[in-house]
């Protein structure tokens, strides 16, 4: 059996408390894949050195710290790299109850797909270091979360993982189960009772921010996510990745991140719509960088006082909807490339580098 980890950029005192309730298992038989997803040397080398005193854990680290966040892309590495006939999807907020791996071991069926009831802890409670049954639930997950899962090993790989088009948050998880469902898998909820505790964290569709920010976002991916779990649904998709699971390494990011040569781009609306749709399609065999830029034209008083003259300006994107626009390109037709993609720290200018 293995429990599969995606990690990025979390606080090391609630992977203490997960990993010290693996360590108390009553059942040995498993190993933990950790996936670190690019995080930052600020959380990964503490990290590393924390996980490095389980002999059940095998840490993996994937150089896309520029890249936006993608739980699938995460999982999918890690399927790639499991040996066991089942694998466990799992949720580093967890703490697990002494005889979560046995349960495991015991409902484990090769034509089925299994999901569990959660037991969800306010904050004031995910503060504590208590025995499991010790905790209070605040509420517990109904039928339709489907986040943490047993699944047979080889299904996963039949239908090439999880659906990467899926970044940052929502939908990764029905998907799974809708495409296997359309293979003739069971799915089964198991609420006998409750294995597992979920540490209290803020909501992170709170921070689908209409700003642009350091912090990768865009605005309605959740909504563009659901589409895509609709798309899916509605159309008895299974296979939908034609590259998948791509673990990315040391050498090609310092390969694009050491590039210092950029063109810069003005954010005038047909210099970004021309590099979209012309420039970046018919890039071949190298790397190229840019930076997107504010034209300061744009800002002058010459501008404003045109326009309101109805004279003929310039139009503009934001950088934000530049952010919006190259970003969800990024994810249709260019995540599976070689690519960094980073706002400035004064949120000035955006850089976007790629290997085709």
């Amino acid at each position: 059996m293995t429990i599969l980890f995606p990690y990025r950029n979390r606080e090391l005192k609630r992977i203490k408390l997960c990993f010290e309730s693996l360590q108390h298992q009553k059942n040995k038989d498993f190993k933990v894949i950790f996936i670190d997803y690019g995080s930052s040397i600020a959380f990964s080398e503490p990290l590393k050195n924390y996980v490095s005193q389980f002999s059940f854990v095998d840490y993996v680290y994937s150089y896309c710290q520029f890249q936006p966040w993608s739980r699938a892309k995460a999982v999918n590495i890690g399927i790639k790299l499991v040996k066991t006939d089942y694998v466990f999807i799992a949720d580093i907020d967890m703490i697990f109850k002494e005889n979560f791996i046995d349960i495991l071991h015991n409902i484990k069926n090769a034509n089925q797909t299994i999901y569990f009831k959660v037991g969800f802890l306010n904050q004031v409670e995910s503060q504590k270091v208590i025995p499991f049954e010790n905790y209070k639930i605040n509420f517990e997950s109904r039928p339709g979360a489907q986040g943490l899962s047993l699944f047979p090993t080889k299904s996963l790989n039949d239908i090439c993982g999880f659906d990467e088009f899926l970044h940052f948050w929502g939908a990764e998880d029905e998907d799974i189960h809708n495409r296997l469902t359309n293979l003739g898998f069971e799915e089964v909820f198991y609420n006998s009772e409750i294995l597992m505790l979920h540490q209290w964290h803020k909501s992170y569709r709170m921070d689908e921010s209409k700003k642009l920010s350091k912090q990768l976002r865009i605005n309605n991916i959740s909504r563009i996510n659901l589409k895509r779990l609709e798309y899916n649904k509605e159309n008895q998709r299974t296979i939908v990745n034609p590259i998948w699971g791509i673990l990315k390494k040391r050498e090609d990011f310092d390969l694009i991140n050491d590039n210092k040569m950029a063109l810069k781009i003005l954010n005038k609306k047909e210099n970004i719509d021309h590099f979209l749709f012309s420039e970046l399609p018919n890039l071949k065999n190298e790397v190229l960088s840019v930076e997107f830029h504010i034209d300061n034209y744009s800002k002058s008083f010459k501008y404003y006082l045109k326009k309101i003259l109805n004279k003929t300006v310039p139009q503009y994107y934001t950088l934000k909807q530049i952010n919006d626009k190259v970003l969800l390109h990024i994810i249709s037709f260019y995540h599976n490339y070689n690519y960094i993609y980073r706002v400035s720290d004064d949120e000035k200018l955006i850089q976007f580098s790629i290997q085709k």
